[in-house]
């Protein structure tokens, strides 16, 4: 038998799209503003790093990070955020989401501006201190996962839920393009006034020493729009589903929601009565979560992780295809302020180019094709796409030469990369997103979205870690200074093609969510498995409807 369904829950999945909705996309999407942000401006400013910290005036090449340091400057954020998203997914089912929704907000404010005054005048201090810092900067950007999108599948109605929570995941294009024109313009103004010869001409005299503040600039201005949000997230009201689902204040709920929808919620003392008396009450680790849900647990978890490790792979053949195409020129022959500056060029262009796009054509169709639809689809292209440039890798790069590459198909080459990010945009970067913030009950629906994303970081970490070392050169000549020699980029992309297939595999582990309310989808009041639920017809309210 189905159970009826709480008038305020009705209401919000019934209702019209108001500029509430647009409030809390906006609200909760500048986190994740940030988190793009934070998280992907280090690789602009790696390079730089190396160079200030570790020249070595006897070396023909700029410094650059020890393979160790390097690893560590990418993956501690990672490892944070890891952990972020387990802490604060669970935090938010125990608490409910808003207590904590501005502890991860303040966390992410505190160590953007401490990450950029890492202290110390040697390498080895600068990068503990930074090391430190990113790895809370990451704690925080981790708990913005499941909160922020449990809010917002709790805050829309169902039949553009879909698009709302890619809408706050969309956010993290933009952060891309801000982290790229940030540096961009830190360094075309520093170039301006500390212009110096390139390295080859000038080894020392290369990097000027006001370059230090290049990349302590860039990474403490991800605090800003972190800060302009806080207030506003203080003042969302928590869900109503948290509040008459988890908390059981249905009244609280009702005049909550009745003031963002500016409509009268009534409640039904009799159908609040019944809808407590036969709520699901299973937990996590029980036999039922198991048998209703362990499946969907799988399927969101490996999607996540298999996708993870290859997002997170693709800059690694970055190098060669901006070196390809022009876009980079070899480091010797730049200054230090320059190499920033091409680096954050190139990474904006692709940005601009598929990764924004892919976003939004997300948030375009996913509520009409369906998010299973779009994840299956983006898989496979991904995996098409990996394929065709792995195999005839080199017919693409071409051969090694002074200026960088020769022959080769460097046009060919550059599209084929702009669709696997468009293709992982539009596919599952945000479909893994939104899947798990819909399928789950809502006691544990954040701690369920929390292990799905961690699972994602561990495929990233991965991804950004673990491939540092596998794709380097088979040949000893062409590895990088203090690497060993790995399978090469070729068989890393070969890989990595292999695990978007499994991708694909995996999501019909996953059911389809588009258009079912989250406690149909979820099970929240069903009393037996397999049974659907149906709304009351005796609710009184004056909701709009569509």
């Amino acid at each position: 038998m189905a159970r009826n369904q709480l008038e305020v829950l009705n209401a919000l999945d019934l209702a019209k799209t108001q500029w509430y909705h647009f409030t809390a996309i906006i609200i909760a999407g500048m986190g994740f503003f940030t988190d793009a942000y934070d998280l992907f401006c280090i690789s602009t400013v790696t390079k730089l790093l190396g160079r200030l910290y570790y020249f070595d005036p006897t070396s023909s090449s700029p410094g650059s990070l020890p393979p160790n340091v390097s690893a560590a400057v990418n993956a501690v954020a990672l490892c944070g955020t890891l952990a972020g998203q387990l802490f604060f997914g669970w935090m938010g089912d125990k608490l409910g989401r808003k207590k904590v929704y501005g502890l991860t907000l303040a966390l992410m404010v505190v160590a953007s501006i401490a990450s950029g005054l890492s202290f110390g005048n040697t390498a080895k201090s600068v990068m503990t201190t930074l090391c430190f810092f990113r790895f809370w900067l990451g704690f925080g950007i981790g708990g913005d996962y499941p909160l922020s999108a449990t809010i917002m599948s709790e805050y829309a109605n169902k039949r553009t839920r879909g698009a709302f929570i890619a809408a706050v995941f969309a956010m993290q294009g933009f952060g891309i393009l801000a982290g790229g024109a940030v540096a961009i313009i830190v360094c075309a103004g520093f170039k301006s006034k500390y212009d110096r010869p390139a390295y080859q001409v000038d080894r020392r005299g290369s990097t000027a020493p006001q370059a230090d503040y290049v990349w302590r600039i860039i990474l403490m201005f991800g605090a800003i729009p972190a800060a302009l949000t806080y207030y506003w997230r203080m003042k969302m009201p928590e869900t109503a589903r948290y509040t008459a689902l988890i908390a059981k204040d249905e009244k609280r709920a009702a005049a909550d929601m009745s003031k963002v929808l500016d409509v009268e919620i009534a409640i039904d003392p009799q159908n609040v009565e019944e809808f407590r008396r036969n709520q699901t009450k299973f937990g996590l680790f029980s036999k039922e979560f198991a048998r209703r849900h362990g499946w969907h647990l799988l399927g969101t978890t490996s999607t996540w992780f298999l996708f993870d490790i290859a997002f997170y792979s693709q800059n690694l053949f970055q190098k060669d295809i901006f070196t390809a195409v022009g876009w980079l020129h070899s480091a010797k022959t730049m200054n230090a302020i320059e190499e920033v500056y091409r680096i954050a060029r190139a990474q904006s262009i692709i940005a601009l180019c598929s990764t924004v796009p892919g976003y939004w054509f997300t948030v375009a169709f996913v509520d009409h094709i369906g998010r299973k639809t779009i994840q299956l689809m983006g898989f496979f292209f991904m995996t098409v796409f990996m394929f065709a440039l792995a195999i005839p890798y080199y017919h693409w790069r071409g051969t090694k030469c002074d200026s960088g590459f020769c022959g080769g198909h460097h046009i060919a080459f550059l599209v084929l990369y702009a669709f696997t990010f468009f293709f992982s945009n539009f596919g599952p970067n945000a479909t893994t997103f939104i899947v798990p913030a819909e399928i789950f009950p809502a006691r544990i629906r954040s701690t369920c979205h929390g292990i799905s994303a961690a699972a994602g970081k561990a495929g990233a970490i991965i991804g950004a870690l673990g491939f540092l070392y596998a794709a380097q050169s088979t040949h000893i000549a062409e590895v990088d200074k203090g690497y060993h020699t790995g399978i090469g980029i070729k068989n890393s992309l070969i890989f990595l093609g292999v695990t978007n297939a499994l991708g694909f595999l995996c999501t019909f582990l996953i059911p389809e969510t588009n258009g079912k309310s989250l406690e149909e989808l979820s099970r929240e009041n069903a009393e037996e498995e397999g049974v659907e639920l149906v709304h009351t017809h005796s609710a009184r309210r004056t909701a709009p409807i569509e």
